[in-house]
């Protein structure tokens, strides 16, 4: 952002042409197209695609990148273009002063009375409120509330011991950050465990119903921005 303002990169032609226009407002909400290849793939939720500022700070973070060979990782892809528009504006740049210096103005932070610690209490708290308040009769279709013989299991037990299978699944074919995924599995290995669930291993389908599940919380969660299914 401060590149593209210093130089007033958003008014070169090209840029328009390639990000959109930097005067486009900035939206509360945004539906991403998970699969698009004219974007790049840096900070979660496609946020690129959300304004065009963020389409060439995000681009210009992966051109950033140290060590990431970004001509192999988007070869074929549309955001190529970008990424090569500003490898050559950055050369074009070298050695050029800013047109843009506003002059440095101290500011006061004595306002500044809440705890490190408060500030990403309050955050996590508005975070969790996006997850779901887990659907127990989803869960008892999926586990049985009786252990059944000896291929039943604790059903905690059987998602923590399946955990990496399910979460790469779910990662390749939906792309959501292998984090996220987790975040879910690990409260869903919680519920389990409250209800006192079990897992018959004996069921071949046991791990394409679970991850089928867990797809779909995740394709909500990417579409509206939480898990949890409206009523």
């Amino acid at each position: 952002h401060a590149y593209a303002y210093a130089y007033h990169l958003y008014r070169k032609k090209r840029w328009q042409k390639l990000f959109g226009s930097s005067s486009k407002p900035y939206l509360d909400t945004y539906r991403p197209k998970p699969y698009s290849h004219s974007y790049v793939q840096h900070l979660d939720h496609w946020y690129a695609q959300s304004h065009p500022d963020e389409d060439f700070a995000e681009t210009f973070a992966v051109w950033l990148t140290p060590g990431l060979d970004w001509r192999k990782r988007y070869k074929g892809w549309q955001a190529l273009r970008k990424l090569e528009y500003v490898d050559t504006l950055m050369k074009e740049l070298v050695g050029k002063e800013p047109f843009h210096k506003p002059r440095f103005r101290p500011r006061d932070y004595s306002g500044l009375n809440m705890k490190l610690k408060t500030y990403y209490t309050q955050k996590r708290k508005i975070y969790e409120e996006s997850y779901p308040d887990f659907y127990d009769r989803d869960l008892k279709r999926l586990f049985l509330e009786t252990s059944t013989g000896t291929t039943c299991e604790k059903a905690s037990k059987y998602l923590r011991s399946e955990r990496k299978k399910i979460r790469s699944s779910i990662a390749l074919w939906t792309r959501e950050k292998k984090y996220t995924i987790n975040e879910l599995l690990d409260s869903l290995i919680l519920r389990c465990e409250e209800l006192k669930l079990y897992a018959n291993r004996s069921d071949n389908t046991l791990d394409l119903q679970i991850s089928s599940y867990v797809t779909s919380m995740i394709m909500t969660y990417l579409f509206t921005g939480q898990f949890k299914r409206k009523k």
